[in-house]
């Protein structure tokens, strides 16, 4: 960290609370959904187009959610704007070393996306009488550019978060350059979990379903893997988990990751539908409270 510019970094432990752990969830759901939204408009069957439509219902409001609670969690709310204008210029302000001005970008450029999708998904299931804003829904070239520059944007919106923690010196935060990827494989699983869950509250039926389901089951090993992995390469700081954080991560880890693993293979050994609302809400608490240890648990030390 020597010589890196002082906005990309902090010393003093930044008294994140609640606001900021509902955003990382909220902002994970949000580049979650969407990103695997547009790989079902890309690459899935015509007949998936309604469970795309659900991660892009999910993506708009959860980022709206989530730019709200950062507002919010500020001193002064009203002066969110100094994050994008300079303030004695007026002109758009962009940090290019500093991850938190780049995540500012992402977001508006992302918001901007899921904004249009939420709109094209709205005229194409008949909600809203504007039918030309099909041609933002692909397989039309308007249409995949947005799905394809909006997926990135999510892809980059669901890690970056863990990435700004990275570069900051606080303790676990800086001792690990995993958190990036445990954050982007974590929003992979839970809004896997949280589009299943409206579409079988939804009552749909796609072929897309069942893959999403096999996809949940690989992120949530891959989520327990870099877990792992995260924690070793903590080292001795490791340590700084003996506690009730420690606890509380084991508890996210079970009833998250585990359990619902566990659900999944004996229903399909036994050929028993699985129960899509109990699995489905523990991989989101689970979630949740991976989020609430990571940010709480550093500013404890």
């Amino acid at each position: 960290m020597t010589g890196a510019p002082s906005s990309t970094w902090f010393s003093a432990a930044p008294h994140w609370g609640w606001l900021i752990v509902l955003y990382f969830f909220v902002g994970g759901l949000a580049g979650g959904s969407y990103f695997l939204a547009a790989l079902i408009d890309l690459f899935g069957r015509r007949d998936d187009r309604p469970l795309a439509h659900v991660g892009y219902y999910i993506a708009f409001p959860c980022i709206a959610l989530g730019g709200a609670l950062l507002a919010l969690d500020l001193t002064r709310p009203l002066r969110f704007w100094h994050m994008m204008i300079e303030s004695n210029t007026y002109r758009p302000m962009f940090k290019i070393w500093s991850p938190m001005s780049a995540g500012v970008v992402a977001l508006l450029m992302f918001g901007f996306f899921t904004f249009l999708s939420f709109l094209a998904a709205l005229a194409e299931d008949g909600r809203i009488a504007w039918p030309g804003l099909r041609a933002l829904r692909p397989p039309g070239l308007l249409g995949t550019v947005v799905a394809a520059l909006g997926g990135s944007a999510g892809f980059y919106v669901a890690g970056y978060t863990g990435v700004l923690l990275a570069v900051t010196n606080r303790p676990i935060w800086s001792d690990t350059p995993l958190l990036g990827m445990l954050f982007v494989v974590s929003a992979a699983s839970t809004s896997a979990a949280l589009i299943m869950l409206i579409a079988h509250r939804a009552g749909l039926k796609t072929p897309a379903l069942a893959d999403l389901h096999r996809m949940d089951d690989w992120m949530l090993v891959l989520e327990l893997l870099v877990v792992m992995a995260v924690v070793i390469s903590l080292g001795s700081v490791a340590r700084a988990w003996l506690n009730v954080w420690g606890v509380l991560l084991l508890i996210a880890i079970a009833l998250g990751v585990i359990v619902p693993l566990v659900l999944s293979w004996r229903g399909r050994q036994r050929r028993q539908p699985w129960s899509v609302v109990t699995v489905t809400s523990l991989v989101l608490l689970g979630g949740f409270l991976l989020r609430l240890v990571i940010v709480f648990s550093s500013d404890a030390v």
